[in-house]
């Protein structure tokens, strides 16, 4: 089952981010907690490691905080060393997009081959600048 997270102004979809399968982004909620949360669970990006992988929405003002958490994970990230690609898709949409990841940041993309963590702060930054939830359909 596909994750999607999306934002509606009415009846009109303003942004979205095709996060492919609820356990890829457990995936990446899993290497965030194992590679930038030393102190546990929610202790230096609560916001994205305190919701839910797969139900709910955040809310505008939690989407200012998420942008600022999702620019410390980017940052985080990229000075890490690269991970293995899970079993799946990620490994298909790295050959055909040429994708060579250099850091651990870079290994983390949707199935268009974009960079998730960009996407999804484009995405949180919407939805603070418009007022509106980021739900999770």
């Amino acid at each position: 089952m596909g994750l999607y997270l999306v934002i509606f102004d009415g009846q009109n979809e303003i942004g979205g981010v095709e996060v492919d399968d609820y356990s890829d982004f457990a995936l990446f909620r899993n290497t965030v907690l194992d590679r930038l949360e030393a102190n546990g669970l929610g202790t230096r990006v609560p916001t994205r490691m305190l919701h839910s992988d797969c139900s709910g929405e955040w809310t505008p003002d939690e989407s200012r905080k998420l942008t600022a958490e999702l620019e410390e994970i980017a940052a985080g990230c990229k000075e890490l060393p690269p991970a293995e690609f899970a079993p799946g898709w990620q490994k298909s949409v790295a050959k055909a997009r040429g994708i060579e990841p250099r850091n651990l940041y870079e290994c983390f993309f949707d199935p268009a081959g974009k960079p998730l963590v960009d996407r999804l702060i484009s995405l949180a930054r919407l939805s603070s600048e418009r007022h509106l939830p980021i739900l999770f359909r």
